[in-house]
């Protein structure tokens, strides 16, 4: 019995692979060398901490919120600022980058429309779908993102794109070792190890927050909201989150939670650098947190417990809060639309402000009985 020869895998893509390959070699064995034979001082290592966090940002708060999702609008100093890091970044235009983004999202783990579908692994989810021609982005001429077309700035970085990347790729680490007096050194931690650094930790959210951590709104997909990829990933790590409401300018939702990326981007706003930053309404997100908490407890009861009388009781305290969060919603758009209204008293829009403000007392009422309900039964 013959065997069916297996499919040919797509072709490599050198361009990429001897990137990663030449600044990995580098970063592991070269620069270690140079450490115990010459040595690095602060000013290397400064550098070195300031080009990564430059890389990152421009790709969080410019490639991946300002563009890829428009989360929110951004000055044009400001978009500048974020086209020059992400070149420094080298991780293809913005255009290019936005296009998979908003497909990965449109086809999240689907292995044939998704171009980095965690499940199709670790490895390829990282950094495997970008050593060969998979091709899985139809859109060649960058139809999904027709709108940053419009902006100078994008298409101006699409078109010089390789000149660009050496010239500040190079340019930056050069100055620098001039003005330092020690060039090798720091094109070595400026240059090298800066960029092979901030691949790979841009890289953990495609490939990590696909496999570690929770996922308190949605199992739709295999997005996971994890605080340590988040240190790692200037907010990125709060990833379940990202997936279920996409277009939020903020990753991570509560006071506590690391996101320095939505830090800058609310800063930005207090200056007039940044506007129109899009938050999701807190009634969707605590619709979304309830319905897997519930699912999440019913199925602890059901193996554990085996209590009716239970399940009944949690079933009952999750409808309440959703008819509470319904109710909520429904005020709050009467008071908006009110407020639109130039033909409403003052008093009747006031007297709809106050309806909406007890509802979403009773709603956030409710939620606190309903995760105290959940917390006491995951204890018992």
């Amino acid at each position: 019995m013959h065997k069916k020869p297996s499919q040919d895998k797509p072709a490599l893509n050198w361009l990429p692979i001897s990137v990663f390959s030449i600044s990995a070699l580098i970063t592991l064995f070269l620069i270690p060398y140079y450490a115990l034979t010459h040595g690095f001082d602060g000013w290397q290592i400064a550098a070195m901490l300031a080009g990564i966090i430059f890389c990152e940002i421009s790709i969080t708060a410019g490639y991946h919120r300002l563009w890829a999702h428009r989360a929110y609008e951004a000055h044009w100093l400001v978009r500048l600022f974020f086209a020059i890091g992400g070149t420094y970044a080298v991780q293809n235009t913005i255009l290019h980058w936005s296009s998979d983004h908003r497909l990965h999202h449109m086809h999240v783990d689907n292995n044939e429309k998704d171009p980095y579908s965690a499940k199709r692994g670790f490895w390829y989810s990282h950094m495997g779908w970008m050593i060969r021609e998979y091709n899985l982005n139809p859109n060649k001429n960058y139809e999904n993102c027709k709108d940053l077309k419009k902006d100078p700035i994008v298409m101006f970085q699409h078109k010089h794109y390789l000149p660009l990347v050496l010239t500040i790729n190079f340019g930056i680490p050069i100055l620098l070792g001039l003005w330092h007096g020690d060039l090798i050194g720091m094109m070595l931690l400026a240059g090298v190890a800066r960029l092979t650094i901030s691949h790979h930790l841009t890289f953990f959210i495609n490939s990590l927050a696909h496999v570690w951590g929770s996922q308190p709104y949605s199992s739709k997909n295999t997005s996971k909201d994890n605080p340590i990829i988040a240190l790692l990933t200037f907010g990125e790590g709060y990833h379940n989150y990202h997936h279920s409401f996409q277009r939020d300018y903020r990753n991570a939702i509560r006071w506590w939670q690391y996101d320095p990326t939505k830090w800058l981007i609310r800063s930005l706003n207090f200056i007039g650098l940044t506007k129109n930053l899009y938050r999701t309404p807190l009634e969707y997100i605590e619709t979304e947190r309830a319905q897997m908490l519930l699912r999440s407890t019913t199925i602890k009861l059901s193996q554990h417990f085996h209590s009716e009388a239970l399940i009944l009781r949690l079933q009952e305290e999750y409808e309440t809060l959703i008819k509470n969060i319904n109710e909520f919603t429904q005020a709050k758009r009467q008071w908006m639309e009110a407020q639109k209204n130039t033909m409403m008293e003052s008093y009747d829009i006031e007297a709809l402000k106050e309806k909406a403000e007890n509802l979403k007392a009773n709603f956030l009422q409710q939620k606190k009985n309903w995760l105290s309900l959940n917390a006491n039964i995951v204890l018992a």
